[in-house]
């Protein structure tokens, strides 16, 4: 049966989902958000016809799988019923090339056999217009080209190409390499330019990883979710993706399908936050002239929540009729209307990962006064619809309210342009901002407070909690050690913790209630248990969401809080993001481990 136990490989311009067998289940070309080439992931349940790429074993009987230690390289090893191994190397070539980042849309495997006459049968079925269209075929000696409406690929392989076009079984009786990308002419043969990109792309991820500042416990684990975000950014523009893929419903037959191959500004803020507490400060400078750009051409309209990849502002929701959907539960969307929607707290994401430009001396680019001036724009304008309807965070279709997460948000944008004020020595704007934000602040501490609940509330005037309000000592709107938040997390344990994991809200929307936990959350509600002293509880929970990761260390976004089973698009940033902050939070420190 079809699961999220999949293996995610890419270089930061596309990325390849595999499953246990080394099959290539999903990815897009020639970029995230591109046609799905692979979309064997989103074609139902039964063994698929095409959409894939994968290297048949003859009397396959299990598998191992893992990625080459601090890498985003995937080694499978095939086992077959008479005693035959074959390994597969996964991987999309990243490593500096002419002083630049050489990140092509191609991937490369090579498969070798480790034991016995192995006999395997080599079928790449890419398919175009999301499943619609099969490829035309053209071939020489030693490639065959598969053109599709929106790109031409080629495969060069040392492999018989008559067995490559007649997906017949041959026997393995030396290594092979197979190089799948743009149509042109390697400037060497595969095998060796297979073994040169290997063993480049090897070297780079691990001097990435080298330059982490990671815990002294759960270093795997972090390693393995820094990585992953890594592979979430588009490097040509600085975008983060809030997932690799689309439609993954959140949980069985909820119609909850939505592409996340774009950028949420409120997403990407906790993923560059997190990979700035690790120290990979490249990957936030590039997010960050994104987020400027993005800002800038906005001046004159409303802030979006979301945003394409190249920093597209429309993207049309529409339903793909020519996939069946993830184990068959359509609909498969393409594009988000989120784009449409006003989510207030959009403003204080990006005021706040600004914040970075002004105050962190590791960076090239600082922030000056000119930043300073653009942000105040944002400013302005979350001084003046913060206590206004929304969205929302949860993005609710068929609602609004003035939700809490937002209004604080708008505050956190005030109180940061503040700081930031202070900071560059401009004392008149300073002030300004201050008075402004202290303002909002007591109107918000106010109607958000439920003297009969004695909690904070998810909206003004309601009774209500979700799990956005966990936040409020993580954005500075209270002290971890206040009672008020004490008791907020009281409500929300008693409301929507499930099992060990917490669940984003339970009132119904528009899609009925919710049925299934939000893994951030959970780890929001980690780091709450651990703030507020309650810290030997956060670790168990911790530890028990660590066990929930695939086989090879990674989430997605909604967990089935009974069965551990995954759901949701995959791999999630924003739960990649969890596991680092909680491991950082609840980590003994090197001097006290050592």
């Amino acid at each position: 049966m079809t699961d999220l136990d999949l293996a995610v490989i890419g270089n930061c311009q596309i990325g390849a989902l595999l499953d246990r067998r080394a099959r290539v289940v999903w990815g897009c070309v020639p970029r995230f958000d591109g046609d799905p080439t692979f979309c064997s992931l989103l074609n139902g349940d039964g063994e698929p016809k095409a959409g894939y790429y994968d290297v048949e074993l003859e009397g396959f009987t299990r598998s191992e799988q893992r990625y080459l230690p601090n890498t985003a390289v995937v080694e499978t090893l095939l086992h077959d019923a008479n005693g035959g191994v074959v390994k597969i190397v996964d991987f999309a070539p990243r490593f500096q090339r002419h002083r630049r980042f050489f990140r092509p849309t191609m991937l490369i495997r090579i498969v070798t056999p480790l034991a016995g006459r192995p006999q395997v049968r080599v079928r790449l079925r890419p398919l175009g217009a999301y499943g619609a269209v099969q490829p035309t075929l053209t071939h020489g000696s030693n490639h065959i080209r598969y053109v599709l409406p929106n790109m031409t690929l080629r495969l060069t392989t040392d492999v018989s190409i008559t067995a490559m076009l007649e997906e017949r079984a041959f026997v393995l009786d030396h290594a092979v390499a197979l190089v799948l990308g743009p149509d042109e002419t390697l400037l060497d043969g595969p095998a060796s330019t297979a073994r040169l990109f290997l063993a480049e792309t090897e070297s780079y991820w691990q001097g990435w990883v080298r330059g982490l500042s990671i815990p002294f416990e759960w270093q795997d684990a972090v390693i393995r979710a820094a990585i992953t975000l890594k592979l979430c950014t588009f490097e040509d523009t600085g975008a983060v993706i809030a997932g690799i893929t689309s439609s993954i419903p959140e949980a069985p037959h909820s119609g909850r399908n939505w592409d996340y191959r774009y950028c949420w500004l409120r997403d990407a803020y906790f993923v560059v936050h997190a990979l700035n507490r690790l120290g990979a400060t490249a990957t936030m400078e590039q997010y960050l002239r994104y987020m400027i750009n993005v800002a800038t051409e906005s001046r004159s309209q409303e802030l979006q929540p979301v945003y394409g990849i190249a920093g597209e502002a429309r993207l049309p929701e529409k339903t793909v009729t020519t996939l069946a959907g993830y184990r068959g539960m359509g609909p498969v969307r393409v594009g988000n209307q989120a784009y449409e929607q006003r989510q207030n707290d959009v403003y204080g994401s990006v005021v706040l990962a600004s914040t970075q430009y002004f105050f962190d001396r590791r960076l090239v680019t600082r922030g000056d006064r000119a930043t300073f001036e653009r942000l105040e724009h944002l400013g302005e304008r979350a001084a003046q619809i913060y206590d206004t309807p929304d969205a929302g965070i949860w993005e609710y279709r068929g609602r609004q309210r003035v939700h809490a997460f937002s209004a604080v948000m708008c505050w956190a944008a005030c109180d940061r342009l503040a700081r930031i004020a202070q900071h560059l020595g401009v004392v008149d704007r300073a002030g300004h901002w201050r008075a402004v934000a202290d303002r909002m602040h007591g109107v918000i501490e106010q109607r958000i407070w439920s003297d009969q609940l004695r909690s904070f509330t998810e909206s003004f005037g309601n009774d209500h909690v979700d799990a956005s309000l966990l936040l409020l000592p993580h954005l500075d709107f209270v002290r971890a050690d206040d009672p008020r938040f004490a008791s907020t997390l009281r409500a929300v344990e008693r409301e929507l913790r499930r099992g060990l994991h917490l669940k984003r809200y339970h009132a119904p929307d528009d899609f009925g209630a919710p049925e299934n936990a939000f893994n951030i959350c959970t780890f929001w509600y980690i780091d709450a248990l651990a703030l507020t002293g309650r810290r030997e509880e956060a670790r168990d929970i911790f530890e028990s969401m660590l066990a929930c990761r695939s086989s090879l260390g990674l989430l997605s976004e909604d967990i089935d809080p009974v069965t551990h089973e995954l759901w949701g698009n995959f791999p999630q940033t924003y739960s990649m993001v969890g596991i680092i902050n909680s491991a950082m939070r609840l980590s003994m420190s090197w001097e006290d481990a050592l």
